[in-house]
């Protein structure tokens, strides 16, 4: 086997163990995604339009006052 060949050997074998090793981090990460929560049966749509106040929305307003 000539030195070159060699050379592309290894590099093919550590690009392979390198996508091997983001597939599987890859896979983990997709099984440990927590269950979405579903969106509420409200029969009422105007109770879900417009400005609503949340935690998020306060905190906001509480670090933009001078």
């Amino acid at each position: 086997m000539s030195e070159r060949t060699k050379k592309l050997l290894r590099r093919h074998f550590l690009l392979t163990l390198g996508a091997g090793g983001a597939a599987t981090a890859a896979a983990i990460v997709a099984t440990k995604a927590p269950p979405t929560k579903p969106a509420p049966a409200t029969k009422d749509k105007r109770a879900t339009r417009g400005y609503q106040e949340s935690a998020h929305i306060n905190n906001y307003y509480r670090t933009t006052k001078v």
